[in-house]
């Protein structure tokens, strides 16, 4: 069976890869969850990442925000002593201050899904890469996104980041077109909005 090239090296990476990448979300939390995932991962791997996912479950309350959004320095320091997540002071700082801006753009009205997919029009981007050299590291949309999360209060949202994030949600599909992935994905397509 094919895979993206990425994905190799260890269980937990090929299962995340046949199972989560590309596969659209559009549950509000899933996605709040992910993007800090991504930002967490700055200066390192996915795989890093990836293997802290559940103590990063327990540590920041599965990821609700209204309960990170009223975390103090006790709650910091409890989360810098923990060896289950990156503890990077500024990392732990900015998932609060997300949680904080995710929080004020709900109060505006505005869903956390229906903000993020509007940047692509609310309909998957399928590309058809060949190789790994033929995907890019940001685009005009996760350019977009960053600005708008970053005018937002959000932190750790490069376009770099975003980009990441666009994959690994199914707004942008870059599975290899070798990739056994590809096509099952594609077919998950469809608009939301």
């Amino acid at each position: 069976m094919e895979r993206c090239p990425w994905c190799e090296g260890f269980d937990q990476y090929r299962r995340y890869h046949d199972e989560e990448w590309g596969v659209p979300v559009l549950d509000d939390q899933a996605l709040f969850e992910l993007l800090i995932l991504e930002g967490a991962q700055a200066g390192l791997s996915w795989s890093t990442v990836l293997k802290k996912r559940e103590s990063y479950r327990l540590a920041f309350d599965q990821f609700d925000p209204e309960q990170i959004a009223g975390y103090g320095e006790q709650k910091i320091a409890e989360l810098m002593g923990n060896p289950g997540i990156i503890r990077n002071r500024l990392k732990i700082a900015a998932t609060i201050g997300n949680a904080k801006a995710y929080l004020a753009l709900q109060d505006s009205g505005q869903s956390f899904a229906g903000f993020l997919w509007g940047f692509i029009e609310h309909k998957p981007i399928h590309n058809a890469r060949r190789t790994m050299a033929d995907v890019p590291a940001r685009t005009a949309e996760s350019d977009a996104m960053s600005k708008a999360l970053l005018q937002s209060g959000f932190k750790f949202v490069g376009s770099t980041i975003c980009y990441a994030f666009m994959q690994a949600s199914g707004m942008v599909n870059d599975h290899l077109v070798s990739c056994h992935r590809h096509g099952p994905v594609r077919a998950l397509g469809g608009s939301w909005g």
